[in-house]
């Protein structure tokens, strides 16, 4: 088969040459796809500079036209979806039913900051309630902040860059977008498709490489936000060298689900599987651990373990195939380790627990320990847990028993004690007669707690992405 390239893209350039190199295994095949080129500290620089020279001619395309160059954006992705789709399959190992899905979504982004280009609003605001602003008014601009550092994870390759670059263009910033090492291809597609539909070889530099190439772009003092994705040692580390420079952070989660007596179990079984196990868990918001209400405990037990064992697993190439590979085979190593930790301290294995190379199977465990890492750290694979509660509010009390707060789901008919969840509930985001991995891309997204700072959503990061100028007008006394 041809193997592709990754390279990073700097000042205009594909660089190459005699840079060092790494090649691309698809995690599923283990076939070598690819190579991709490892960007050297002086292609970090030269991307700084570029990005922050370049500040000016971003800035000063009107905001029309930024809406259309993204809009063309997602038409070219629209026309290129298979081959987007099958490419993220084989490079991260991802299903293309969920391979498909992201692609739309990613083509909804880019409209979405497209439009959003076109409302940087502000509003006027009176002088004369002070007795010393008489005769003034006040109008506020939203006005880019410059350099946007986007740093994204594999899982979900192609859509969180354009989080990243479509809001960051749309607010007149430039990006430097430093990918997840796993999914260099996707990222080199995806911005070899922007410049053409238009956008301005300045707008957007890449560069590929590890953590010390992260820390190099992070520490500058020429980056004003940094839009990071990823996991909380990592996100320790940027906000210890980033300096006076704002940070956005999306982080992870063990994201709770609650099931209580009265709700459509049926319903619950359904979604907890779909949305336990797409992309292998590999989700910040994929369902991980449910507390179901003991009186209920084994009847949807029994309905999830019928659901689970219909997935299929296999080739992320076929259509039919729920469950395609984690990213590498150390991901899968290590969530089969923690299972096999869960049940030597007491969980039972409803289906699945077993390992082959980066493929683990769709596992249901059945009350594991507290203290178990399957239910308080982020197993980000295909591991689903279920805990029983007694009252109500035990299982609030033990969703927020949790350094994280992304999403959590409610599955309930009875409206008090879903408003009681939505209120008492610490996430960012509480899903009623769903489960915690819900995301519609024109949302705020977000966490409290270990789980990230800021918003995403092309709207809401936009405002993170803009600042604020005031302009005042003193008049003359009209009287």
């Amino acid at each position: 088969m041809t193997q592709l390239k990754a390279m990073p893209f700097v000042n205009g350039e594909w660089l190459s040459g005699s840079r060092e190199t790494t090649p691309i295994i698809s995690p599923y095949s283990q076939e070598t796809i690819g190579e991709q080129y490892i960007a050297e500290e002086a292609d970090v620089e030269q991307s700084l500079a570029t990005a922050y020279a370049s500040r000016g001619k971003i800035r000063a395309i009107s905001s029309g036209r930024r809406a259309a160059i993204l809009k063309q954006a997602a038409a070219l992705l629209e026309e290129e979806k298979q081959e987007f789709a099958r490419l993220i399959a084989k490079e991260l190992g991802k299903p293309m039913k969920n391979t498909i899905d992201e692609v739309s979504r990613s083509i909804e982004t880019l409209e979405l900051s497209g439009e959003e280009a076109k409302r940087l609003h502000g509003e006027t605001i009176p002088g004369d309630a002070s007795v010393r602003g008489e005769n003034t008014i006040a109008s506020t601009h939203r006005v880019p902040v410059g350099v946007i550092a986007a740093i994204t994870p594999f899982n979900a390759p192609l859509n969180l860059v354009c989080h990243k670059i479509g809001p960051a263009f749309a607010g007149g910033n430039t990006t430097i977008l430093k990918p997840a090492p796993q999914t260099t291809l996707i990222a080199t597609s995806f911005v070899d498709l922007l410049l053409r539909a238009g956008f301005p070889e300045e707008a957007v530099q890449m560069v590929l490489g590890g953590v010390e190439t992260g820390q190099q772009i992070v520490s500058d003092k020429r980056v004003s936000v940094i839009s990071f994705t990823g996991g909380t040692v990592a996100a320790e580390n940027i906000c210890s060298l980033a300096g006076m420079k704002k940070v956005l952070l999306e982080l992870g989660g063990n994201a709770a689900t609650i099931v209580h007596e009265d709700a459509d179990l049926e319903k619950a079984a359904a979604m907890c599987a779909k949305t336990g196990y797409s992309n292998s868990g590999q989700s910040c918001i994929s369902v991980q651990r449910v507390y179901v209400q003991e009186k209920v405990l084994d009847q949807f037990a029994e309905l999830l373990q019928k659901q689970v064992s219909q997935l299929k697993v296999g080739d992320p190439l076929d259509m039919e195939t729920d469950i395609g590979s984690l990213v590498d085979t150390n991901a899968a190593g290590r969530i089969h380790s923690w299972v096999t930790e869960a049940v030597s301290s007491g969980a039972e294995v409803m289906f699945g627990g077993n390992q082959s190379g980066a493929t683990m199977e769709p596992t249901l465990l059945k009350n594991p320990s507290k203290n178990s890492q399957v239910i308080y750290s982020e197993v980000f694979g295909p591991i689903v847990s279920l805990v029983p509660y007694k009252e109500f509010d035990d299982a609030i009390a033990e969703a927020n028993d949790s350094d994280f707060g992304l999403q959590t789901g409610i599955f309930t008919k009875n409206i008090d004690l879903a408003y009681q969840a939505a209120h008492q509930l610490e996430a960012g985001g509480v899903i009623i007669n769903g489960t915690s991995n819900f995301r519609l891309d024109h949302w705020p997204y977000g966490g409290v707690k270990n789980s990230g700072i800021g918003r995403e959503g092309p709207r809401y990061a936009i405002e993170e992405m803009t600042e604020m100028k005031m302009i005042v007008l003193r008049l003359p006394d009209f009287s």
